[in-house]
């Protein structure tokens, strides 16, 4: 059976710090929710009050409706899986699996059962007698997922569960946890500061920033309409030109620097555009809404340097600069030809993918 979780006014400060800001949210039952930020942010400490190794200094945690908050952490159900693995070395596999299962008195032949069927979901049942140090480090993570799913908890947490594996295999085992999940419809709170692994592993995604949540909503969501800068540039990055919005006889303008102008008619909604004039703002830019222009384009920028290309595999990234200064970084398909360095170019902006901010209150504008 699947459990809801939910968190009023959490609020925990270390010394003088406030780590936790009364933060509210609510995990539905049987969904994967991301606590998505960078270091220091508060997700690991938000998890780990969750989780009863920290108390909060006020607030609620209630599962299913009833208060936990005071509750002892061996007495939670709920099972983690920590990024350091935090397997027992003298134990095998087996061992370390049914580790949980023994200290809760459970009966030898059940814990031969449900050892083996963990190690089963979590594709080990060829090795229950390895040692940790005979196995690598994707093996180590999956003994840890089998010791927190064998208790069969009410809550799964893992905190950065794929920091410390190469590229390749966190991209495997976020696909397979994924699938484990959704098998087992068991409700998981998922910690990390990797935005493509966040993107590809949730149901909802939580951006957190400063012991705050500044977003929640889906991974599609999230990306394509971010409601604040921070969100922005955390999930996807962009490029930021900052300015005012002026009107003249040519239309809506950025202006950048004195003399310097972005065109904004094709960017502003005209029902829009008499909200924006005057406010000093920040465009937000996808790397993917800028592409090069044949001709002088009336839609972003001509007379444009290239300085750097880079090869990236499945695309270039190009790093170039206008003539007002502003360094811009976008990608283009490794099937378009390449542009070479040194190379004067016209760039233009896509609606899509592109945000505008209020400078000062970092209100989203359209």
């Amino acid at each position: 059976m699947s459990h809801s979780i939910s968190l009023k006014g959490l609020s925990k400060r270390f010394g003088s710090h406030t780590v936790l800001n009364s933060v509210d949210l609510e995990i539905q039952a049987g969904e994967l929710l991301t606590l998505l930020g960078p270091s220091g942010c508060g997700k690991t400490t938000l998890l780990r009050a969750i989780a009863g190794f920290y108390r909060p200094d006020a607030g609620s945690i209630h599962v299913n409706g009833q208060d936990i908050t005071g509750k002892a952490t061996h007495l939670r159900d709920m099972g983690m899986v920590f990024q350091n693995y935090a397997v027992f070395p003298h134990l095998n596999v087996f061992e370390n699996v049914a580790y949980g299962l023994k200290t809760r008195g459970c009966r030898d032949k059940e814990i031969q059962s449900r050892v083996h069927e963990a190690l089963r979901k979590v594709k080990l049942e060829h090795l229950p007698q390895r040692y940790p140090s005979e196995l690598s480090g994707g093996q180590k993570q999956r003994v840890g997922l089998a010791r927190a799913l064998v208790i069969e908890p009410t809550l799964l947490l893992m905190d950065e569960p794929l920091s410390n594996l190469d590229a390749k295999l966190r991209i495997e085992m976020r696909q397979e946890i994924r699938l484990l999940q959704r098998e087992l419809g068991i409700t998981t709170l998922y910690v990390t500061h990797d935005q493509e692994e966040a993107l590809a592993v949730s149901d909802r995604i939580a951006v957190m920033n400063s012991g705050n949540i500044v977003q929640l909503g889906s991974p599609e969501n999230i990306y394509t309409d971010p409601q604040h800068p921070f969100v922005m540039d955390f999930v996807g990055g962009c490029n930021w030109v900052e300015g005012a919005v002026g009107q003249d006889s040519k239309g809506l303008q950025l202006q950048t620097h004195p003399g310097f102008f972005v065109p904004m008619d094709h960017l502003i909604p005209t029902h829009l555009a008499e909200f924006c004039v005057g406010k000093q703002v920040r465009l937000g830019i996808r790397t993917d809404a800028i592409t090069f222009s044949d001709t002088n384009t009336p839609h972003g920028w001509n007379g444009v340097d290239i300085k750097l290309v880079t090869y990236l595999g499945s695309h270039l990234q190009y790093q170039v600069q206008t003539l007002d200064g502003l360094d811009l970084f976008f990608n283009t398909p490794r099937s378009l030809p390449p542009m070479a360095e040194g190379t004067t170019v016209s760039l233009q902006i896509s609606p899509t993918g592109t945000y505008l901010f209020d400078a000062e209150s970092g209100e989203r504008l359209i």
